[in-house]
């Protein structure tokens, strides 16, 4: 089973003030002289981009961190279809398939947190695919 958040973002609406007759209430004041905007500096030099590059080859580690929850996700609802294919009486081996593909997937390690919950999604995968006579290579 999956618990996802369930807040709804609101829309919030602006109200411009006018007069009774529906056009909109602005003045011009024009009690002070105008006072006249500085000029644009000059642009920086053009810099080396060796820098930008060595950071773009710096590896996020929210993209690996989504990239595991997107797995765990699509494991348990892989679960959750075999679990209602067995209440009907059937397996469906293409999902014994996809259970056995997603497991294959290389993963990297990340947070300690996340890695146990994935452990445990990974074992209870393991366990019904043995049930079935499929033993994925650990």
């Amino acid at each position: 089973m999956r618990i996802e958040n369930g807040n709804r973002v609101g829309s919030s609406t602006a109200r411009v003030r006018g007069r009774s007759d529906g056009t909109p209430d602005f003045r011009v004041d024009s009690g002070a002289p105008a006072t006249r905007a500085a000029g644009a500096g000059a642009a920086a030099p053009a810099q080396d981009i060796g820098s930008l590059l060595a950071l773009q080859a710096v590896p996020d580690p929210a993209l690996g961190k989504r990239r595991q929850l997107r797995r765990g996700r699509a494991l348990l609802d892989t679960l959750d279809e075999l679990k209602a294919d067995l209440l009907l009486g059937q397996v469906n081996e293409n999902k014994l398939d996809l259970l056995m593909a997603l497991i294959g997937e290389a993963r990297e390690r990340s947070e300690p947190g996340l890695d146990g919950l994935l452990d445990d999604i990974e074992l209870r995968a393991r366990v019904e695919l043995a049930k079935r006579g499929r033993y994925p290579a650990p």
